[in-house]
């Protein structure tokens, strides 16, 4: 592909319509979270299992959380989510497109291969996006998962997120809303620069498996054919981080649901996963975290791409098909289904 036609592919946020980007980004993060938000209470909930669990897979979990909760028992802690995700996604992505512009100068130079180059510049904005994202998004991770889990192997229950909020801060003040803090960096920024260096590289390779990437002059690819290749990079970014950073994951999670009373140190929910399952343990939940990345990446790119070309009404269309359609080839292919 002649440089100028491989130069389309890619997003550029400083044509971008921002205002337009926020206000409707905001109603597709929205949408997107309702969606995914039962995968997450299952990864989290298979995270916390203990030994004795009868829930070992996610399917038993979806059985178990419908006959004592029904419907509502995947949406516990919903509603702070909801509260908290829409500005750190804002920050996130702001981030991440003017870090991307500085990272890709800095690279310029060392000649890189493309992909490498890529893979770098993407993966740096990824990381430093999440690191600007992580003071939102920790209080919200910690007060939501603790809702997900309550009552569930021993876990305290709470009347709402406000509830979670008042013990944490009667037992640990504010800093508590921030236990974990350390692991968040290291499992989100590491896992975002993961996917969007997977993501960058992985697309380049892509367009040269299809014969495009040449010097000779060829005809820009088709929104279609780019949108394809988007969404196929986002799925091979969202295994490729799930698979890297979901140990990490597993080890955070048990440190933040953890109350003041059953309080472990890393090193011993590290011991404590080996004693019970060996090394496998570090992957409870590796099913739905990786078709929660690889959704969440995946339409918001494909999202990201079409805001930059269509006018606000047929992005608005556009957007709702491709969410429906993504989360029904989702649940055809990886039987998350029955939400």
């Amino acid at each position: 592909m002649a440089a100028s036609s491989l130069g389309q592919t890619e997003i550029n946020w400083d044509k971008l319509d921002k205002s337009k980007f926020y206000v409707v980004g905001a109603g597709i993060f929205t949408g997107l979270t309702v969606g995914l938000y039962p995968v997450s209470v299952i990864k989290t909930r298979l995270q916390v299992a203990t030994r004795d669990s009868v829930e070992k897979s996610a399917s038993s979990v979806i059985r178990g959380i419908l006959k004592t909760d029904g419907v509502p028992g995947l949406y516990r802690g919903f509603g702070t989510v909801i509260t908290g995700a829409v500005p750190a996604r804002i920050i996130f992505l702001t981030a991440l497109e003017t870090t991307k512009v500085t990272a890709f100068k800095m690279v310029e130079p060392f000649n890189f291969s493309e992909p490498t180059q890529a893979a770098l510049a993407n993966g740096i904005a990824g990381m430093a996006a999440s690191l600007c994202s992580q003071a939102v998004f920790v209080p919200i991770d910690l007060i939501s998962q603790r809702l997900m889990v309550q009552g569930y192997s021993g876990h305290e229950k709470y009347n709402g997120g406000l509830d979670v909020a008042r013990k944490i801060i009667r037992t640990d003040g504010i800093r508590g809303f921030y236990r974990g803090f350390g692991l968040s960096v290291m499992t989100y920024s590491p896992s975002s620069a993961v996917w969007w260096a997977s993501y960058g590289s992985s697309q380049r390779i892509i367009w040269r498996l299809l014969g495009q990437g040449t010097d000779r002059e060829e005809a820009a690819p088709s929104k279609s054919t780019i949108m394809l290749v988007q969404a196929t990079g986002g799925i091979i970014a969202g295994a490729t981080a799930s698979c890297i950073t979901t140990p990490l994951d597993t080890i955070k999670t048990r440190l933040q649901v953890m109350g003041h009373e059953r309080r472990s140190s890393a090193r011993q929910i590290v011991t404590n996963l080996i004693r019970d399952d060996g090394w496998t343990g570090f992957y409870r939940g590796l099913g739905p975290r990786f078709v929660s990345m690889s959704a969440w990446g995946t339409t918001m790119i494909l999202a990201y791409e079409y805001l930059s070309m269509h006018s606000f009404f047929s992005f608005t269309f556009g957007v709702v098909y491709i969410f429906f359609h993504t989360m029904r080839l989702l649940c055809e292919n990886f039987n998350i289904v029955n939400f």
